[in-house]
């Protein structure tokens, strides 16, 4: 695939946003850290989006620092990212979440 733009939409940037805090509160600084590792692996959907499986009828990508899924769509040269949830939530949950996008 040809992926040329990226849009995170605001439910993402809300995931985002809860993962930032979450790992401010168990350490000073490791918020910021987890902000920005997870914006470079957005940031690799330029060159890999489309590579990986689907699960819940969107592809799911790995961060390579934490453990979160960075779920998203690709629509012509767009990866939108509809949500960026922790794998260590219960597996219902998670399906919950997406069935809302």
């Amino acid at each position: 695939m040809n992926i040329k733009h990226i849009q995170i939409l605001s439910e993402a940037v809300a995931d985002l946003e809860d993962g930032r805090l979450f790992y401010d509160e168990q350490e000073k600084g490791v918020g910021s850290y987890f902000w920005d590792s997870l914006i470079s692996d957005i940031e690799s959907l330029l060159i890999y989006g489309g590579v990986h499986s689907k699960e819940h009828g969107y592809y799911r990508m790995t961060s390579k620092r934490f453990p979160y899924s960075i779920y998203y769509d690709v629509k012509t040269d767009t990866a939108y990212v509809v949500a960026v949830l922790p794998e260590r939530r219960n597996p219902a949950w998670i399906a919950q979440k997406l069935n809302k996008s």
